[in-house]
């Protein structure tokens, strides 16, 4: 937030530029971990919802397909092989791999799971880039949310110094959705990941 404040501040005084440049900002932050939330909710004071829902929605796919490639791989690498010779952890990578679609989609529909930090876990677990682009999707109901909340501010610089967005029923029933999602994903690893090592141990034996 120290150097990523300042400069989505200064946006605002460059006119059509800002959505451009906002879109840059999005993707360097989502490389470098920086705190996503604040970027859309500050599109929102920006440049109202919906225009801001679409920049960063570009942002976020443009970033998060950043990380992909950089961090992908990695998945590959000797490293990660040293730790996917646990056969659980194995197993729990193999279960992602296997649904991947379905698994990455509920889990970016949970605002639960930070943006950032899912881009390179699932970057690292091997997964498709098709599969890991299509579900951006999932990202949609958030960033509409959030957008709204910085709308609702609509100043860059309060939120900067740390002023709470307001919270309505529709935060609350988003964050019971991703709840969800994120337990129904879990569920649905495990088994996967259950079913793999019986698998091995079968074949073991």
């Amino acid at each position: 937030m120290d150097w990523l404040a300042p400069v989505v501040i200064q946006l605002q005084h460059l006119g059509p530029w800002a959505p451009f440049l906002f879109v840059l900002i999005y993707i360097v932050g989502a490389v470098l971990l920086a705190p996503s939330f604040f970027l859309t909710v500050a599109a929102g004071a920006m440049f109202g919802m919906w225009r801001a829902s679409i920049v960063v929605f570009f942002g976020a796919s443009l970033g998060a397909s950043a990380v992909y490639f950089l961090a992908s791989p990695l998945a590959h690498s000797r490293l990660m092989a040293r730790v996917t010779r646990d056969p659980r952890v194995a197993a729990v990578r193999a279960a992602i791999v296997g649904d991947a679609l379905r698994l990455m989609f509920l889990l970016r529909l949970s605002p639960i799971v930070p943006f950032n930090i899912l881009n390179y876990a699932l970057a690292l677990s091997g997964v498709r880039y098709r599969d890991f682009a299509i579900a951006f999707v999932g990202m949609i109901p958030a960033i509409i949310m959030y957008t709204y909340y910085g709308q609702v501010v609509g100043d860059v610089a309060e939120l900067a110094a740390g002023v709470a967005p307001p919270r309505g029923p529709e935060y609350y029933v988003l964050m019971a959705v991703g709840a969800v999602a994120l337990v129904v994903s879990t569920a649905l690893i495990t088994r996967a990941a259950r079913r793999a090592i019986r698998r091995q141990t079968d074949t073991l034996l």
